[in-house]
């Protein structure tokens, strides 16, 4: 009798435990806490897996609006750690922790979503087994306090779209060695291009004076016979009174780090105290080569243009939550978005466990980070806030992945009154201001999706069930005629936001880019508007790029590409990957509804048909076209030589459909649009129109589709109440 095969995303508690920190490696000497603890509750004390929260089914406990539980456990630090510093570590605690050895508090730590440490010296010394108590209060009123989109009580001004909190200890608990001085922050920055710029702050025993040597001692990518190419450049920086050291170390044959060539390298940091007292410290951190920026209205990565191509991802599991069940599945989904063809992940108002930035650097993916927000504006909760920030720069500023920082979200936290508040402005500018002095190598937005008042990109957030409609706005914010759009805040509650939060907001010379936009109820729907939607963002030159809404569902938002167990919904045949490749065709057509973009024609039928290029390059080719019966997808279908449709590399149409006239596209400048007319597809009631664009080397550089069918009016019957 075999087992029942787990549900996908369940925790796996019997999983190998992974170092939480590969970007800051001290794995050698390390030990993971997770597992069972107990958690004192009201009523008793039952057991609970860390590190998930206490709502979670993979906790064990299921326990909604629980404000206040203490977690306890037995530490042992390894005998073998003698002469060394053990620290303990947390990933996050929502919110508001204290943490206890043997009856004695050792620290104390607010914001949920911010890592802190402990340095356990002359607390529990090695080979001793002490009791490590983390008594946490997380509040069911969230609103003054960061929360992203955790539910509240009372409840938030969003409540629509939030969901079940988390609370407790859920990111990673682990113990690691370090030395007796030790390097207990670093930075690299990577923007020169040529090498990085390093500082390091130094704690433990000595750090005035400390000795810090950084060496490059891999090259992720690039080893050859002889170890890791790009090794061996090293600097010696001397700390100064305060424990701080910075300085330079240049690399001797820089390799960048892209999207297309993610090169890491990791920078070995050692650590001695002045005189050389005690065992140095040693730590691995990783970094890339790269520099974002922006010019005029455009972004560039490495001083190419880039168009940003993203999807918006929660972060969160059925039955874990923010947590997800194990590292697996926890990078899958930044390879499910790369399957999808975005080349951008905006994690959405959550600060991600580093292991899955970790990834996104290894493998390439651009990130656009943001922490998580109150609901509610008060100073107190503007303070809170900005709190966060310098904790998510010193965590996350090494990633070259990361290619955005976001802030506000929509005006959340800030009563959605930008416009109509000096001092809810004045909180923006304010948390721009103090990101910007921490991290001005990345751009920043201050509040994503409008009334923009001090940022670095101007993006918006508008969703649309109308097409017509989404292609006049649209085209609107490109060539600036317009600068509002609607938003429905609520059901009975259609509000009018602009892109700017000021009169004095320059409306020129920022990139502007969509960060938020998807339509459609059901899933058929929702691949109809990603489509068209996703074709007329393309369509306009001026945008930088697009984030679409969202990778996948959550509990009762059902606006995923995926399911909440990552399952791929029906499309329709639509494969998203064709809408969001480097090359895609803009079809010039208001579409009529879902599945009947226009009627089936009964004689013949010209379309006309443009080119959105965001590679290097002139992209040259004809447009193909063919009829196929309804619903087909593009890889099923075969031309009258038996071979897939749009496979050959004849330049003659033949069975493959009717060819256009010779099109030419250029980087980021839509082409101009070219005449595809084909026959009437016979009888049928409704039928698939493929296009393809076949480049001179015979390769299918781009494809979409458009519907026939009959176009009705919406059948509504019934009494109708007033």
């Amino acid at each position: 009798m075999t087992s029942a095969l787990p549900r996908p995303h369940a925790a796996r508690p019997d999983a190998a435990p992974v170092y939480p920190r590969p970007d800051r490696d001290r794995s050698d000497r390390w030990t993971s806490l997770d597992g069972t603890w107990d958690l004192d509750v009201p009523g008793g004390t039952v057991p609970v897996t860390v590190p998930f929260a206490w709502e979670t089914a993979a906790s064990g406990v299921g326990r909604t609006w629980l404000e206040h539980a203490t977690y306890r456990r037995a530490v042992t630090v390894p005998a073998a750690w003698a002469g060394s510093r053990a620290v303990l570590c947390f990933g996050a605690v929502h919110h508001h922790a204290i943490v206890r050895v043997d009856g004695v508090q050792v620290a104390e730590h607010v914001g949920g979503s911010t890592p802190f440490e402990v340095d356990l010296d002359g607390v529990l010394a090695a080979g001793v087994t002490g009791t490590l108590e983390v008594e946490v209060h997380a509040p069911a009123d969230k609103r003054a306090i960061p929360h992203g989109k955790q539910r509240s009580i009372p409840r938030d001004d969003y409540d629509g779209v939030s969901f079940t909190p988390t609370s407790g200890i859920w990111q990673p608990v682990w113990l690691e060695a370090r030395g007796r001085t030790y390097a207990a922050r670093v930075a690299v920055r990577g923007d020169s291009l040529t090498g990085f710029d390093v500082t390091v702050g130094v704690a433990g025993d000595a750090p005035a004076g400390a000795v810090v040597t950084v060496e490059v001692t891999a090259g992720s990518g690039a080893v050859g016979p002889d170890g890791a190419a790009g090794a061996g450049e090293r600097v010696e920086l001397v700390a100064d009174g305060a424990g701080a050291a910075s300085g330079r170390i240049e690399i001797a044959e820089p390799r960048l780090w892209s999207p297309a060539d993610p090169h890491l390298y990791v920078l070995t940091v050692t650590t001695r105290a002045g005189g050389g007292a005690g065992a140095p410290d040693a730590v691995a951190i990783t970094g890339g080569l790269r520099r974002i920026e922006r010019r005029g209205e455009h972004l560039y990565l490495n001083d190419e243009r880039i168009y940003l191509r993203g999807v918006l991802d929660q972060g969160y599991w059925p039955e874990t939550g923010l947590t997800a069940p194990d590292v697996d599945t926890l990078v899958a989904d930044l390879e499910h978005a790369r399957d999808l063809g975005y080349n951008l992940v905006r994690k959405h108002i959550k600060l991600e466990d580093p292991r899955w930035l970790h990834h996104a650097d290894r493998t390439g993916m651009l990130v656009w980070a943001e922490p998580p927000a109150p609901s509610r504006f008060s100073p107190e909760a503007a303070r809170a806030f900005e709190e966060q920030v310098a904790p998510m720069v010193e965590r996350d500023g090494n990633h070259p992945s990361i290619v955005i920082w976001g802030l506000y979200n929509e005006e959340w936290g800030l009563d959605w009154d930008i416009p109509g508040s000096t001092d809810r402005a004045a909180a923006a500018v304010r948390a721009y201001d103090t990101l910007r002095a921490l991290d001005d190598t990345r751009p920043v937005v201050e509040n994503s999706g409008w009334a923009h008042v001090r940022t670095d990109l101007v993006d918006w957030h508008y969703y649309d069930e109308d097409p017509a409609a989404w292609a006049a706005n649209v085209a609107a914010l490109a060539d600036g005629t317009s600068e509002h759009f609607p938003v429905r805040l609520a059901a009975d509650f259609l509000a009018r936001k602009s892109l700017y939060g000021s009169a004095d907001h320059p409306r020129t010379g920022l990139p502007v880019l969509n960060s938020e936009y998807g339509a459609g109820f059901t899933s058929l729907e929702r691949a109809w508007h990603l489509r068209w939607q996703t074709q007329e963002l393309r369509r306009h030159d001026r945008f930088a790029g697009y984030v679409y809404t969202e990778l996948t569902d959550v509990e009762h938002e059902m606006a995923g590409l995926l399911d909440v167990d990552r399952r791929p919904k029906d499309r329709g045949g639509l494969e998203p990957r064709d809408m969001n490749a480097e090359t895609v065709l803009v079809v010039d057509l208001v579409p009529a509804h879902a599945g009947a973009d226009l009627p089936v024609p009964d004689g013949e039928l010209g379309l006309d048909v443009h080119v959105s290029h965001h590679g290097p390059g002139v992209v040259r080719g004809r447009v193909r076209a063919a009829w196929v019966p309804a619903g087909t997808p593009f890889g099923e279908v075969r031309d009258g030589d038996g071979g897939l449709l749009g496979g050959g590399s004849s330049d003659d149409a033949g069975a493959s459909g009717v060819a256009s006239d010779t099109v030419e596209a250029k980087p980021f400048v839509l082409s101009p649009a070219v005449r595809v007319t084909v026959p009437p597809p016979g009888a049928a009631s409704s039928a698939r129109l493929h296009l393809w664009l076949v480049g001179d080397d015979g390769a299918v550089r781009a494809r979409t589709f458009v519907d026939a069918g009959p176009i009705e009016e919406p059948n509504r019957r019934g009494e109708r109440w007033a």
